[in-house]
């Protein structure tokens, strides 16, 4: 998608593969075109999206975790 841009998230909570799951898929139900890749270990989202991230730290946030925009 053309009007895609870096997003880089700060997202503390997440413990486990099921996490980093849930948060992919709260992310492609923002944006089902984004790029989306989590590293567990340093709590990083990285993503290509159309979505702002401060929306998708507010949808993250709601789910439970601790997301901010790095």
């Amino acid at each position: 998608m053309s009007n895609q841009t870096p997003v880089t998230l700060t997202i503390k909570g997440m413990t486990c593969q099921g996490c980093v799951n849930s948060v992919t898929k709260i992310v492609k139900r923002a944006d089902p075109g984004a790029d989306v890749a989590i590293d567990l270990a340093s709590g990083k989202l990285e993503a290509k999206t159309q979505a702002s991230a401060a929306s998708l730290a507010e949808l993250i946030t709601k789910a439970g975790y601790e997301a901010r925009p790095a």
